[in-house]
């Protein structure tokens, strides 16, 4: 039971974060089906890292490998999923109506996402693969999709000669930031031999990345939430100027 709540905390309460700093609430049932939205992708997701898994031993072990299997197997095919479940579910819905829920759908989606595999791992590996998933792998579902959500709500309410920039943006940086992000994990768990002066420049790349995923992540959290507060203030001063 420990077990079970630990491998889903993480994922509820980075919804609850996220939900809370909405200006105006999304409908429960909306949140519901991108969060069932985003356990699905795990279908499609692996519908198309299988056979790409094939491939993996044509590659030697080492940085190639890690590569291929950050990029190819993982990162690519699990933001594909969500993005392609994004399309389906919430883009054209008509309560996708402000700059910040474009995020807060994403990373719904992307929780639906994490929290069964996180299940997985965790029930397989046990608390202290409960701990390291709580503090990397299940925050980094998260920042992984945020520049998605902020891409695709400029792509809706900015259209013009950008949104398909944006449209391609809020595929392709998901997919690199998650493919760079495995890639040094795989890499560092590949070289259990190497010196500790290479290890130790593996562990200050990933931490510098982290830190870097998290300042880009929560700065575009705070662009959005400022132009709905923007905009709400003008729509509130429209609306009382024409009752005056």
């Amino acid at each position: 039971m420990t077990l079970l709540i630990s491998s889903i905390a993480p994922a509820l309460l980075i919804m609850f974060l996220i939900y809370k700093h909405d200006l105006e609430k999304e409908p429960i049932q909306m949140l519901v089906k991108a969060f069932f939205g985003g356990v699905l992708s795990i279908f499609i997701a692996l519908a198309i890292a299988l056979p790409l898994g094939l491939f993996e031993s044509a590659f030697p072990s080492g940085i190639l490998r890690a590569f291929y299997s950050a990029f190819f197997c993982a990162g690519i095919p699990e933001e594909f999923a969500k993005w392609l479940i994004f399309y389906w579910l919430i883009k054209k819905a008509p309560h996708f109506d402000q700059y910040y829920d474009g995020i807060l759908y994403a990373i719904f989606i992307s929780m639906g996402f994490a929290l069964v595999e996180n299940i997985l791992y965790v029930m397989q590996g046990g608390i202290g693969v409960a701990v390291m998933r709580a503090v990397l792998s299940v925050p980094g579902h998260m920042l992984f999709v945020i520049p998605m959500g902020y891409y695709l709500s400029l792509s809706k309410f900015e259209a013009g000669k950008e949104a398909a920039n944006h449209r391609i943006l809020s595929l392709a940086l998901p997919m690199l930031l998650h493919g760079t992000f495995d890639f040094i994990l795989m890499y560092m768990g590949a070289k259990s031999n190497v010196s500790p002066f290479i290890a130790g420049l593996l562990v200050i790349a990933f931490v510098a990345f982290d830190i870097y995923i998290w300042r880009l992540g929560l700065k575009k959290i705070k662009l959005h939430i400022h132009k709905d507060k923007t905009y709400r203030h003008i729509d509130s001063n429209s609306k009382g100027e024409t009752i005056d």
